[in-house]
């Protein structure tokens, strides 16, 4: 991985548009915008990387709201539990995404701890 110190390149892109971009959308529209831009660029790994750890982070974030709703089943101590976390679990996941495309269009490797090291693998791959 580069440094996440340092900008990466401004390169071309597969679809056509600046990689700022690229990235700035892949966060904004979750799985599914990472998803799109995971598939369709070919040539930017800069975008490769941040479009699969918008991914990663959306299913992460949807499978703890599953949880927590399904934990907030349990009456009353799941009900107060699952009231206050999902909240906070929602809120702190705008403030994260807003972070990752402030960073990703000023250009920078910003890699979440675990996410980033599975986004990092996987947009190694060679695209189909």
């Amino acid at each position: 991985m580069e440094n996440q110190n340092q900008p990466a390149e401004a390169s071309k892109t597969s679809t056509g548009l600046d990689q700022g971009v690229s990235v700035l959308l892949a966060y904004l529209f979750g799985w599914i915008g990472g998803l799109i831009f995971f598939l369709i660029e070919k040539e930017n790994r800069f975008v490769r990387f941040h479009a699969m750890q918008s991914i990663l982070l959306s299913v992460t974030f949807i499978v703890l709201w599953i949880a927590l709703t399904i934990f907030g089943l349990i009456p009353v101590i799941g009900w107060l539990i699952s009231v206050l976390l999902i909240p906070v679990m929602f809120l702190g996941n705008v403030a994260l995404v807003i972070v990752l495309i402030v960073k990703a269009y000023q250009g920078q490797w910003f890699k979440l701890p675990v996410l980033g090291d599975y986004a990092d693998k996987f947009s190694k791959s060679t695209p189909v």
